[in-house]
This record gives C-alpha cells, sequence and structure tokens, in this order.
C-alpha cells in the first residue's frame, strides 16, 4: 500500500472518528425526541433537559470526590452520571407533569423550560464556583473510554471504531451506536413499543383499546429525558472535562430537527443526526482558518433549515403523487 494511500487512509478515519464522537450526543438527544414525538408529545425541551444533566453531571462528580475522598477514583464520574440522569429525568418529569397533568401547551412548556435550564445552570454556577463561564475550578471527572479489540490493524475502520491514536472512544460513543438497534428492538418488537406508536397515532383508538394513553405519554416523555440527559453527561463527561455556560449549542434542537428529517425512524434519525454532526465539525475545522465566527456559528442552524425545507418538498411531492395514483385509480373503476 502507497504511502499516500495510508496518509489518506489516517486522514479519513480521523475524520469519521471525530463525526462519530461529534454526532453522540446529538444521535441520543435525537431518540428521545423520537420516543417522545412517536408517542404524540413533541419534547421541545431537549436543550434544556441536556445543559441540566451536563451540569450536575459534572457538580455531582466533583463534589463526590470532596464528600468521599477514599472512594475509588473510577466511582467519581459514574455518581456524576447518575445525578446528570437524575436532574434530565427529572426536568422531563416537570415537562410532563405541566403537559399531562395541568394542561399546559407541550411547546410553550418545552420552550419555558429552556429559557429556566438557561438561567438556573447560569445561577448555580456562580453560587457553586463564582465563575459566570465554567466549571473549571472544579476538579473534573471523565466517563471511561473502550477500545474495540482486534480492529487496530483494519485500515479506517480500526482509526473509526478506536479514535486517532487507538485510544478509543469515550464508552458513551458506543452506547449512542448500540441505540439504534436496541431502539428499533424496543419499538418494532415489543408491547411497550406497539402501545406507544398506537397512542401517537390515535390516542382515542388506543384508549378504547384499554391503553392507558397518560401513562405511555409519561414514560416516553421520561425516557425521552433520559436519553437526552445521557447526551447532555456525555458533552461535559466525555467530549469536554468541564461544564461551560450554554454548552449544548444548540445540539437539542438538532436532535429534534433530526427526528423529522429521518423520517421519524431510528436509523433515519441515526443518519439526519449524523449528518448534523458532520456540520459541527466542519463548522469547528472552518474557526481554525480565520472564519468569523459568525459564519462558524450559522452552519449547523443553517443546514438544520435547509434539511428541514428539503424534507418538507420532498414529503409533498410523495403526497402529491399519492393523490394522483389515487385519482388515476377511481377515474379506472
Amino acid at each position: 500500500m502507497s504511502t499516500e494511500l495510508v496518509l489518506w487512509g489516517t486522514f479519513l478515519g480521523t475524520l469519521l472518528a471525530a463525526i462519530l464522537r461529534a454526532s453522540a450526543p446529538i444521535i441520543l438527544s435525537a431518540f428521545g425526541g423520537l420516543i417522545s414525538d412517536l408517542a404524540g408529545s413533541v419534547n421541545i425541551a431537549l436543550e434544556g433537559i441536556m445543559l441540566v444533566a451536563a451540569f450536575f453531571g459534572v457538580v455531582a462528580s466533583a463534589y463526590s470526590a470532596i464528600w468521599f475522598p477514599e472512594a475509588p477514583l473510577w466511582l467519581h464520574p459514574w455518581i456524576g452520571c447518575l445525578a446528570g440522569l437524575l436532574a434530565g429525568g427529572m426536568i422531563a418529569g416537570l415537562l410532563a407533569v405541566f403537559h399531562l397533568e395541568l394542561g399546559a401547551d407541550i411547546i410553550v412548556a418545552g420552550v419555558g423550560i429552556n429559557i429556566l435550564a438557561s438561567g438556573l445552570t447560569v445561577f448555580l454556577l456562580v453560587s457553586i464556583t463564582g465563575d459566570k463561564g465554567s466549571t473549571a475550578t472544579l476538579t473534573s471527572y471523565a466517563l471511561p473510554s473502550l477500545h474495540v479489540p482486534l480492529v487496530n490493524n483494519i485500515p479506517v475502520i480500526g482509526t473509526i471504531l478506536n479514535g486517532d491514536g487507538f485510544a478509543g472512544h469515550n464508552i458513551v460513543v458506543y452506547a449512542a451506536l448500540l441505540a439504534t438497534p436496541l431502539l428499533s428492538l424496543l419499538l418494532y418488537r415489543t408491547r411497550f413499543g406497539l402501545r406507544l406508536r398506537a397512542v401517537g397515532e390515535n390516542p382515542d383508538a388506543a384508549l378504547a383499546a384499554g391503553i392507558s394513553v397518560k401513562r405511555v405519554q409519561y414514560a416516553a416523555l421520561l425516557l425521552s429525558g433520559l436519553l437526552a440527559s445521557l447526551g447532555g453527561v456525555f458533552l461535559s463527561m466525555g467530549y469536554l472535562t468541564l461544564f461551560q455556560a450554554d454548552m449544548i449549542g444548540g445540539r437539542g434542537f438538532l436532535a429534534l430537527a433530526a427526528v423529522f428529517l429521518g423520517g421519524r425512524r431510528p436509523l433515519g434519525t441515526l443518519i439526519a443526526a449524523v449528518v448534523f454532526g458532520a456540520s459541527t465539525v466542519f463548522a469547528a475545522q472552518l474557526g481554525s482558518y480565520n472564519v468569523p465566527s459568525q459564519i462558524v456559528f450559522m452552519i449547523p442552524p443553517a443546514l438544520t433549515i435547509l434539511a428541514l425545507v428539503f424534507f418538507n418538498i420532498q414529503q409533498r411531492r410523495r403526497i402529491a403523487r399519492r393523490i394522483t395514483r389515487a385519482a388515476g385509480a377511481l377515474r379506472h373503476t
């Protein structure tokens, strides 16, 4: 194999590994949004849930080392992860109560929770660290990385699966990859998945069939919150090793867009999330070439808008073709 091919293979593998890391939080949050959407409850609060989980993950892991100094070091990041999941789950539960018990519009409630999460995390950040920007003054812990055996010698694939230098990816990255088949199994091969989709398609018919619509929607929103929380925890305890104010950077909204762009199916959602992850990597690369930061920050949302416009056009064409075929069938009867 020539030296140029080796260099190109290394470059491609490194690029795809970076895209995989950047896509992981979007994939997890998008799957959370997919579950709630299929249950008939669009979770607009994904951004706020990720932000709260990212904050409490870092703070809990740092304070666990202070409160339990004799505990093994590997335990502190897992305590932080658990705290982040619980905090994000509580925010998702709050959204569920507002919508399902108090009758609030879920879109308005979700927007309000996003605003609340942004202000709350900054307030707590200043209260705990005295810094409005980040938790750099706290000792940060990262979730462990895993190494896939027997693939290092495979060109490109080894670099993708084990990262640059074959050091392995964070455990949450592999969890994001495994989430696709597991979610497909949950949605299309289990009773819960059947009930969830039935509630989303026709809640009145589901209720008549004896399904507790409210209970299913509660479960969907809570599961949605846990998946989004895991994505937020990864950002502060895997992608980075600290919390920064508003560090989610619109990934929750990208995840929601990936649900619709992916046709509300697990594989399509995964592909759309990876495309959005690639856009964030591309934007970061442009930032190193003295491109104005305003243009860099515009790339992911601009790509999201263009993708959704394309999806809407395709949907309209598909509906028009169905109407045309139906009209033709009627004329021949």
